[in-house]
């Protein structure tokens, strides 16, 4: 004879449920009121920091890039070169240099930043930086203070400049 069974549905178990709970209150811990402890609001909190959280991180990266462009565009103007002129000969001139490490150099390196504005002035290099290097290129600059010279050796098999020495 045929049986007629009724399937039963199945339930979370309540480790899985504790497991879950678990989790939500460890994202919404720290938060006030019932936010951090009272399950159907915890969710709520917890899902809209998780938005704001992956917002931010978008807005990071796009805040970032405006501050590394305004410090290379101040110093570019320290040194009489408008930033999308400096900009498009870096590019020119084959220099691979990323924002932020241009605003690094433009803060510590000022040397190494004023050495890249003053080829930026010039006309582009055919065949780019390591044309210029290529005679152990030497620079004068100066300085408010005093003259002075650096030579920079370039690294042949990286292609970067591996260090900057007073001549």
């Amino acid at each position: 004879p045929a049986v007629n069974r009724i399937m039963v549905r199945a339930r979370t178990s309540h480790a899985a449920r504790t497991l879950r709970k678990a989790r939500i209150f460890a994202i919404t811990k720290g938060f006030r009121g019932r936010r951090n402890n009272c399950y159907s609001l915890a969710v709520r909190a917890a899902h809209r920091s998780l938005q704001n959280a992956y917002i931010g991180r978008k807005l990071k990266k796009r805040d970032m890039r405006r501050l590394w462009i305004q410090r290379i565009n101040y110093g570019t103007k320290e040194h009489g070169v408008p930033y999308a002129e400096f900009m498009n000969r870096m590019v020119q001139n084959n220099i691979k240099l990323n924002r932020k490490v241009l605003s690094e150099l433009a803060i510590h390196e000022p040397r190494s930043f004023q050495a890249l504005t003053e080829l930026a002035k010039r006309e582009p290099l055919s065949a780019g930086l390591l044309d210029a290097l290529e005679d152990e290129y030497s620079q004068t600059l100066q300085s408010p203070d005093t003259l002075y010279q650096t030579k920079a050796i370039l690294d042949r098999t990286t292609g970067r400049i591996a260090m900057e020495t007073p001549v």
